[in-house]
């Protein structure tokens, strides 16, 4: 593929942050199962049904990738039938004290995930990084935009946090009262923060969740980032074109 991002096209890109930039992806995939398993398996114990696994190539592309995390505690949970209250209702009412929440689920998930970054750190994909670097040099601004409330932790882990000139994450997106994915409203506002339109706008996804927000917002271009046998997905959920590495769309000589 011989495709390039115009400056003379387009004055912004928007990057996701997990499996984009880094591959914190498989992380927070191996979390998530870690966490379901243990909430499934004690709830087998508790009600007598047989525990079934989650599974991350079945669940977590269609009900948590990309989504904010207590969104895809609920999403997830509403796909095996399973409703928790939310904090909230659950502090309000004396019969559910100290029960199980969506937001408890969510935060020991994140707790997992810090865990790993810490221990292990964080390498950001070269092909990325290059990017990036190449279209900052022709005048383009960038922006990340992401779902997690670690993404300035993951960017500054990686060492990439100087090579955009705006973030939006999770806690910021919530301040500003803005819907998660798969909605646009995230990268909506990245783009005018930037001084650029969405038409005049790219955004750079791996997450089913993603590409419909970059679709939903009219995006001048879509690009689906593949892992595995997801290119089919990503295409038929609203990316342009689809790429392995974004190293094939710096020009080729």
């Amino acid at each position: 593929m011989n495709l390039t991002i115009s400056a003379a096209e387009y004055n912004a890109v928007l990057f996701d942050l997990d499996g984009v930039l880094t591959p914190t992806a498989q992380i927070h995939a191996a979390c998530w199962k870690r966490l379901f398993d243990n909430f499934l398996k004690q709830r087998a114990k508790e009600t007598g049904i047989s525990f079934r696994p989650f599974e991350i190539e079945r669940d977590y592309p269609p009900y948590v990738d990309g989504k904010p995390r207590y969104e895809g505690v609920k999403s997830f949970l509403a796909s095996r039938n399973i409703y928790l209250p939310d904090e909230q209702e659950a502090s309000s009412s004396a019969e559910m004290a100290g029960e199980i929440t969506v937001q408890k689920l969510g935060d020991r998930k994140d707790r997992y995930f810090e865990e790993i970054l810490d221990a292990e750190g964080i390498e950001a994909y070269r092909g990325a990084v290059a990017l990036v670097q190449h279209l900052r040099s022709q005048g383009v601004k960038t922006a990340v935009v992401s779902s997690s409330r670690n993404c300035k932790k993951v960017l500054k882990a990686a060492s990439i946090t100087s090579l955009f000139d705006y973030i939006m994450d999770g806690s910021l997106a919530e301040q500003l009262h803005l819907a998660g994915k798969p909605e646009p409203d995230t990268f909506l506002k990245a783009a005018e923060q930037l001084g650029a339109s969405a038409d005049r706008s790219v955004v750079v996804e791996d997450a089913i969740a993603g590409v419909q927000a970059g679709r939903k917002g009219n995006f001048g271009l879509v690009i689906g980032v593949i892992h595995g046998e997801n290119a089919t997905s990503l295409k038929e959920n609203g990316a342009d074109i689809v790429v392995r590495d974004l190293s094939e769309l710096l020009p080729q000589d």
